[in-house]
């Protein structure tokens, strides 16, 4: 059997292994690189558009993000829109609708007024909305029946605007980053059905062979895969200090359209995922998506069987250390509450009354005939636990044993973050096989230069 090698291989078919691949044959002097996908197409997994909220989170009105964070973001996210805007690819796959962080009770309203006012240099364009410029905006948050005759009780306030890009379907902009890679003059290879089993190190080369037996070579090797990156670490003896929980994200969909931008809501800090947010769902002809729930599952893929579940087991590296990390998460009344709230979210029958009881606190008048759980929406997100710091580690994991190898993994904002993470991976491949980067055409091309 031929082995084919390449330079750079890169082990994933979603949006991160798609913009390395396309940074890789626009922006260094690379001759050969190559992406594995384990499935049929690209984009099958959390990429998919309706394996996520679909938006490109900018730090603005993402109220869990610090400000330290939201300057990371802001850069990253501006990287997407303008990769979008050079393929023209505005109002095709990219979309602009209005977007807001909601206040809503006292304490959040003071709240939203003082991060208004912390993060306003940052997001000059950002405005503070008081109940009419919501009721102008988005009536619907405003009013407590569907009649539009009465407002809600609670005292509510926004930041927020109606000016900037905040949508993407993932899943095309995959394609379409492949697709741009593949016009540069290199060797851009893609194989599909190529699931990679085992990678080895072999001499200063690494050795991949697929399911199928297919064997390939590399002098780097980019692992982006999700939660199979960290599988694929442990099986070579990378980052055993860490364990992965899945968590999958589930939606529902309305009958109508409810809203016309993103609302999202105030961030608990007590927890880590993502706080409930309502979407114009840009693949549903604008109905609106309300979600994600957070859902402990043993797999690492959503609607693939239960394939991923050994490798669930494996990946969790389950011991004391880990075993701690769950303990002082559910010892905490509110976490707690908060997991076994959205199991029951899943459970036909009461599912529907039980989660329109928490979305009213976006839409007052939203009843459960408005809403039907959303079948097949929704990914797994690998949540990465510290062992040595016995905690949950928030946003990206990257793991660079160095000799020519990453592997990473990516939680929200993993698809926002992609041409950014892409950029960091670069400059350690660059600098282990002494490729040039043309910085310069990259921060041109992708950045506000300031």
């Amino acid at each position: 059997m031929d082995t084919k090698h390449y330079e750079v291989i890169i082990v994933g078919g979603g949006i991160s292994g798609s913009a390395l691949f396309y940074e890789l044959a626009r922006y260094t002097d690379a001759k050969s690189m190559c992406m594995l996908e384990k499935y049929e197409d690209l984009a099958t997994l959390n990429s998919k558009g309706t394996s996520n909220s679909q938006t490109i989170h900018v730090g603005d009105i993402e109220t869990n993000y610090t400000l330290e964070k939201a300057h990371v973001t802001k850069r990253a996210a501006k990287m997407i829109e303008k990769f979008n805007l050079q393929r023209g690819l505005q109002d095709k796959i990219m979309f602009a609708h209005q977007k807001m962080a909601l206040g809503v009770g006292e304490k959040e309203v003071e709240f939203i007024k003082h991060r208004y006012h912390e993060f306003k240099e940052l997001f000059p364009y950002l405005e503070l909305w008081d109940k009419e410029k919501i009721r102008e905006v988005e009536p619907k948050l405003v009013y407590a029946d569907k009649e539009q005759t009465k407002d809600r009780a609670e005292p509510i306030v926004a930041m927020g605007t109606q000016s900037e890009y905040t949508t993407v379907d993932f899943g095309a902009m995959t394609k379409e980053l492949a697709k741009a890679a593949q016009e540069e003059d290199k060797i851009t290879d893609i194989f599909f059905n190529a699931e990679v089993e085992e990678i080895e190190k072999v001499g200063d080369k690494y050795k991949l062979t697929t399911t199928s037996g297919s064997v390939f070579t590399a002098d780097f090797v980019v692992v982006n895969a999700g939660a199979h990156s960290l599988f694929l670490a442990h099986k070579m003896g990378y980052g055993k200090h860490m364990g992965s929980l899945s968590m999958a994200g589930s939606f529902y969909i309305t009958s109508g359209e409810f809203l016309n931008g993103k609302v999202y809501m105030v961030q608990n800090p007590k927890l880590p995922f993502a706080a409930l947010h309502g979407d114009p769902d840009i693949l549903c002809d604008g109905k609106t998506r309300f979600g994600p729930t957070a859902l402990a599952l043993p797999v690492l893929e959503r609607y693939k069987g239960l394939k991923s579940l050994g490798q669930c087991l494996k990946t969790m590296n389950i011991d004391g250390n880990i075993l701690k990390i769950f303990w002082d998460l559910l010892k905490d009344s509110e976490i707690r509450n908060y997991v076994f709230k959205n199991f029951l979210f899943e459970v036909p029958g009461i599912n529907k009354g039980l989660f329109v009881q928490d979305a009213r606190k976006i839409v007052p008048s939203l009843s459960v005939d408005d809403i039907e759980y959303a079948k097949g929406f929704g990914g797994v997100r690998p949540q990465v636990l510290d062992k040595d710091k016995q905690k949950l580690m928030l946003g990206e994991a990257s793991i660079n044993p160095g000799g020519g190898i990453l592997f990473n993994m990516t939680p929200s904002p993993g698809a926002t973050s992609c041409l950014a993470n892409a950029e960091r991976d670069i400059e350690v491949v660059a600098e282990h096989l002494n490729l040039t980067f043309d910085t310069e055409r990259f921060l041109d091309e992708l950045t506000d230069k300031e």
